[in-house]
């Protein structure tokens, strides 16, 4: 296991953290979870459009989760050298890589640049959008810290349209009322990548099967029934990847571990949905790429003549 080394906890009561970490042990997980083979990774378009997402063993080697691993902790660090109270931005103890970076993303690390090429990962994102035109958001994911003993709330990752004082992230509107974004194809998809294992006790997310079609409300902490709570994706292995439609309802979970838990991303729009993309990669680094790779990041690369100033940052994703 490649475990990921915190750099920060904290030491809510043994006794309280015992109990919960049995319960989880004997409890969590979706039950017949199925993660495919890169071999049997034809059958993840199916197992997506039926759950609203797909776990994928082996599209990083041994080498790639360590270096994926290493660039996960070095930018951890600097955002836990901001937040020594781990208060978080996605929740005590809870991070987004994006929310917390200058760009709203990581594509300015070579890591997060090297799962552009990952040839299983755009085969499948190519056959769920039925075409190779699909494009990069952002590169981000998340992280939580050993100490993050609560639940982050279910919640979707893209909303119907609002109004551009509200936030300039929507852009499906129906004027007649009748369609919403949970009634189209598939708009926007977030492959997340796992540099350690995923087990019941780290902060597997918890995912609501067949919930990215659901026009229901999402219910609170407090209306969720137990086996929602208990719906995580675990245990996965180090190197797979989960590629999930962001409308599915799915949130964060305790890491009751000793380590922390990440999950960076990539994130790509259909070829024929938009939002505002924020630069995130200079004109020279851009230049580095596979040409399919300079296709995905098109949309997120800075003018030649300007300066990509990056850093962390602790406001809210």
């Amino acid at each position: 296991m490649n475990a990921i080394t915190p750099t920060a906890t904290t030491s809510p009561k043994v006794a309280d953290l015992d109990v919960q970490r049995a319960y989880l042990e004997a409890n969590t997980g979706i039950r017949g979870l199925e993660i495919l083979a890169p071999g049997d990774a034809a059958h993840a378009p199916e197992l997506f459009r039926r759950d609203g997402f797909v776990v994928i063993a082996d599209v990083l080697d041994s080498a790639q989760v360590e270096f994926l691993a290493r660039g996960c902790r070095e930018v951890a660090d600097e955002i836990l050298a901001l937040d020594t109270d781990l208060r978080g931005n996605r929740g005590s103890h809870r991070y987004s890589f994006g929310g917390s970076s200058l760009t709203r993303s990581q594509l300015h690390r070579p890591e997060w640049r090297m799962l552009l090429d990952n040839d299983i990962v755009n085969a499948v994102v190519t056959a769920i959008f039925q075409s190779p035109d699909f494009v990069l958001r952002a590169a981000s994911g998340d992280f939580c810290m050993p100490g993050a003993t609560g639940y982050q709330p279910l919640h979707s990752d893209i909303r119907d349209w609002k109004d551009g004082a509200s936030t300039p992230y929507s852009a499906f509107h129906d004027p007649r009322g009748q369609l919403t974004i949970r009634d189209l194809p598939c708009p926007y998809v977030c492959a997340n990548f796992l540099p350690q294992e995923v087990t019941r006790l780290n902060g597997p997310t918890r995912q609501i099967p067949g919930t990215q079609n659901a026009r229901h409300r999402i219910p609170s902490l407090a209306e969720e029934p137990e086996w929602m709570r208990l719906s995580t994706v675990c245990p996965a292995p180090a190197g797979a990847v989960m590629i999930r439609d962001v409308r599915a309802w799915h949130g964060g979970t305790p890491n009751l571990s000793d380590a922390m838990r990440a999950i960076p991303n990539l994130e790509f729009y259909a070829p024929w949905f938009r939002e505002p993309i924020v630069p995130g990669i200079s004109h020279a680094d851009y230049l580095t790429l596979s040409e399919t790779a300079r296709k995905r990041v098109q949309h997120c690369v800075l003018d030649s003549s300007e300066t990509l100033v990056t850093g962390p940052t602790l406001r809210a994703p």
